[in-house]
């Protein structure tokens, strides 16, 4: 069973989603028929952004169901590592998953992240410190590295 509900935030509403083991999917919604139907972590989980977005939160405690390949559950564990207020390039991630050759597969593997602001993929950027790619748009990185006080190009 997949448990949803969704949190408005400053810059777009989050559809969360979660099974009996963990948070599934998090990411910005344009649903416009909202059908709820949460549980107590879909509900711990949007205590935690509520606390995130307010400032309150660094780091989020919340058991994660991600499905994918291996080279992208790899990837992801290392998203999870880059410290809140800080950015770090496709290559730097390559190298944190050993596989350092593996910059394109890093950024594929980063579209796909299905649990965003959780598993951080907004605090990836490219080599020259601008911004790339971001499934919820470029604005909303650039508000969330900001709002996380990130120092990053323009």
């Amino acid at each position: 069973m997949i448990y949803t509900d969704y949190l408005n935030t400053p810059v777009g509403t989050l559809t969360i989603q979660a099974s009996a083991q963990g948070i599934t999917r998090v990411d910005f919604s344009a649903v416009e028929e909202r059908i709820v139907n949460g549980s107590e972590l879909t509900e711990r989980c949007k205590r935690q952004l509520k606390a995130y977005f307010a400032g309150e939160r660094r780091v989020f405690d919340l058991p994660l169901d991600q499905q994918g390949t291996p080279f992208q559950r790899t990837v992801w564990r290392c998203l999870v590592e880059i410290p809140y207020g800080e950015v770090v390039s496709y290559a730097d991630v390559a190298e944190m998953a050993n596989s350092p050759k593996a910059v394109r597969a890093v950024g594929a593997a980063n579209g796909k992240n299905p649990i965003g602001i959780i598993v951080p993929c907004h605090r990836v950027i490219g080599s020259n410190g601008t911004l790339t790619g971001y499934a919820g748009g470029l604005e909303r990185k650039a508000w969330l590295l900001a709002h996380e006080g990130a120092v990053f190009g323009q």
